[in-house]
């Protein structure tokens, strides 16, 4: 790449995430298919914007007394200095001298001699000086939460709910990468045949855990290879592919799916299935739920049927006990994800966890009538708020006799899960730190 070009592509995607709110994955994606970057250019933009993104909170601390005097920070500015001293404390392989360089460069470039002077004086205190150290901040929350930049109120949250070593473990795993991996389409390839192919092309890949049908892939950009591009494989987060695991699904089953999109449930419900069937897919943005029907297709699945709708009114589109199996993955918060989308952390409030429980409850409400009496019903949400989850479930149970917890969940779920930390009676939560996956709970609830 030009110099100075993948340093400033960065500066780009972190001002246009940081101040407007774009989503991270979606933004770093698009910029790295139109540049066409390189496999070792795309992987340091790629730590640049996340590792960036991830410590925001931490390196803002760390310059704090060397931008004290600043009246007003450019954005621009303030984004420039978070990646470069991110580059000089967490880069080994970037020398500060070329971070340094870059930055007073891109500065000039941008701005005018006083924002490259004030840049240049900033990094080099960093350099020669150091960081404030961490353990001038006394309480412990809040030591927490600049040392993982979490937003303090998140923190002390988490701490409520699961005690301070699990938070911290939670708070540490989500400034780290998420390892890929992939679900194989089982009509088409076997999973140990994928796995085969994909070693000899010098892919490092393990099985999952979670799912016979999923891939960890250690090594290898598997969006380059043919495995994926013609649909024998599908990305998806290991946490993710549980759900349809534990849907008890057979051949000839009708299943509705509440909140389909993006699709990656819906068509594993449908291999789950071996396509044959019926999967009612929704999604409330006709945009999404094209996506859905796209994702199919790239499978070669045709038992799926996707379409727009809110599934708040689900019931004035369907007859009562229309269905043998229903997924509610339902709108939460995201608080399970932050190892990927690091950007969520920064923009989520306390009160959206409580907005989104009422439409939580809401679509609980709406889909109940539509399941058959022995039908089950599988909830999920890629959050660890307690509640979103548990306190979801139970308010739900209290409100609806007809349905119980299904005491045949536990039993079900892959041996090693059995003795997670994070299950209880209502189900089970999924921390990032415990399986190195995505935060995710999930329960199974019957109709009598």
């Amino acid at each position: 790449m030009a110099k100075y070009v993948l340093r400033e592509t960065a500066l780009h995607l972190l001002t246009r995430i940081g101040e407007q709110g774009g989503f991270s994955h979606v933004l770093l994606d698009r910029e790295m298919s139109k540049q066409e970057l390189s496999r070792q250019d795309g992987a340091l933009l790629t730590e640049i914007v996340y590792g960036t993104l991830q410590r925001r909170d931490l390196i803002d601390y760390y310059i704090q007394p060397y931008t004290a005097g600043q009246k007003k920070i450019k954005p621009w500015v303030r984004w420039l200095l978070y990646m470069s001293v991110y580059q000089m404390i967490f880069l080994e392989r970037v020398p500060d001298h070329a971070v340094i360089h870059e930055a007073v460069e891109i500065s000039k470039k941008r701005g005018h001699k006083g924002i490259s002077s004030f840049m240049n004086g900033v990094l080099r205190n960093v350099q020669r000086k150091g960081v404030q150290s961490l353990d001038d901040i006394e309480n412990e929350i809040t030591r927490l939460a600049v040392e993982t930049s979490h937003p303090e109120w998140l923190v002390k949250r988490w701490t409520d709910q699961y005690g301070l070593e699990t938070t911290r473990a939670m708070c540490e795993a989500n400034n780290h990468h998420l390892p890929m991996s992939i679900r194989v389409q089982p009509l088409r390839i076997t999973r140990h045949e994928a796995a085969e192919q994909l070693r000899e092309d010098g892919f490092s890949v393990e099985e999952s855990t979670f799912s016979t049908q999923g891939l960890v892939v250690k090594e290898g950009n598997i969006l380059n290879h043919t495995l994926f591009k013609e649909g024998f494989v599908s990305v998806q987060d290991q946490s993710s592919m549980l759900v349809a695991e534990m849907m008890n699904l057979e051949e000839q089953m009708s299943v509705l799916d509440a909140c389909s999109a993006p699709g990656g449930k819906t068509t594993h419900i449908a291999e789950k299935m071996k396509d044959k069937g019926s999967v009612t897919a929704y999604d409330l943005h006709e945009k999404k739920a094209r996506l859905v029907s796209k994702k199919a297709g790239q499978l070669q699945l045709t038992s799926i049927k996707a379409g727009q709708a809110d599934s708040r009114t689900l019931t004035s589109l369907h007859d009562s006990e229309s269905f043998d199996r229903i997924l509610l993955d339902a709108p939460c918060s995201g608080l399970g994800v932050l190892r990927g989308k690091p950007d969520i952390k920064y923009h989520k409030s306390e009160e959206d966890i409580y907005n989104l429980r009422k439409i939580q409850d809401d679509l609980f409400n709406e889909v109940a009538p539509l399941l058959k009496p022995g039908g089950k019903l599988l909830y999920s949400t890629c959050t660890v708020d307690q509640h979103e989850n548990e306190e979801a479930v139970r308010h739900f149970l209290d409100q609806h006799p007809e349905f119980e917890l299904d005491p045949a969940f536990v039993h079900d779920l892959p041996e090693a899960l059995r003795k997670g930390a994070g299950l209880t009676e209502a189900g089970l939560q999924i921390f990032p730190h415990e399986w190195d996956t995505d935060g995710f709970f999930l329960t199974r609830l019957v109709k009598k």
